[in-house]
């Protein structure tokens, strides 16, 4: 019987360590979404843009935001590195350029703008 029990118990830790995990990752993940969408009115160039959806990207560490201006779509994939460091833009399949990136990150995303401009708050 006690076997049993070291069964069940053991079985209990890695439910729990395993439901933490994915936990985890989707606080990762909403938060990478969040730092790609808020990216969105710096990196679009028109001025009418509708937040569509978002989700994972085609590779790992990517998400993508989905977003029209006026009646025509678009996609912006960002890349991000193990965490939530913004890596890589590409809007539409054309990646911003290093310096572009760069001004990005440092005098946007990290701004009560970014935060005020975020096309999907409520």
């Amino acid at each position: 019987m006690r076997r049993v029990h070291r069964w069940f118990l053991a079985g209990g830790v890695v439910a729990g360590f395993f439901g933490g995990l994915a936990a985890c990752q989707d606080t990762l993940r909403r938060d990478r979404v969040a730092s790609c969408r808020r990216a969105l009115p710096a990196v679009a160039t028109g001025g009418d843009i509708r937040f569509q959806g978002a989700g994972p990207g085609s590779a790992s560490g990517t998400v993508r935001v989905d977003f029209a201006e006026g009646n025509r779509p678009h996609r912006m994939t960002c890349r991000f590195d193990g965490a939530t460091g913004l890596v890589e833009v590409a809007l539409d399949g054309a990646a911003l350029s290093g310096p572009a990136l760069y001004m990005l990150k440092r005098y946007y995303l990290d701004t009560p703008d970014a935060a005020a401009g975020d096309p999907a708050r409520p």
